[in-house]
């Protein structure tokens, strides 16, 4: 289910991981999150590959709870794995990393059809439009 904004997302974050393949978007979205201080540590990667390898590394380890992103924000169209892949592949992770870890759409994409398949996925909170505003990290509530 896809959540809407929140007027007020006081909540902190331990960490977030940004997924998207343009480096200087993932930048962008990084400097954004460290200006509203809703986290501590942001994980970012370049494709959903090296991504989903990650969390099923951290999977692995017992400081998984303590390691693990509390959000997730995943681009859609990206090379040799794309974001649809990857929830099908997030689907397939632990029960702890999949409550855990609250994915938000984070895309360029104004497809209805994208808008409506990552509906489908439980694990999809939110779908938002590049590049994140300030006020959208706000209302983040996940």
């Amino acid at each position: 289910m896809v959540s809407t904004l929140s007027p007020m997302a006081s909540k902190k974050y331990r960490a977030v991981m940004l997924i998207d393949d343009n480096e200087i978007d993932n930048l962008i979205n990084q400097k954004m999150i460290e200006a509203s201080a809703i986290t501590e540590n942001i994980y970012t990667h370049t494709g959903a590959k090296s991504a989903i390898e990650f969390l099923k590394n951290m999977e692995k380890m017992d400081v998984a709870d303590k390691v693990l992103p509390d959000v997730i924000f995943l681009d859609i169209d990206m090379p040799l794995m794309d974001g649809f892949q990857f929830l099908d592949e997030f689907g397939t992770l632990s029960e702890v990393t999949r409550k855990k870890s609250r994915i938000i759409m984070l895309t360029s994409s104004i497809n209805p059809q994208d808008f409506n398949r990552a509906k489908k996925y439980d694990n999809v909170k939110l779908y938002l439009n590049k590049p994140l505003s300030h006020e959208n990290i706000m209302k983040i509530d996940v």
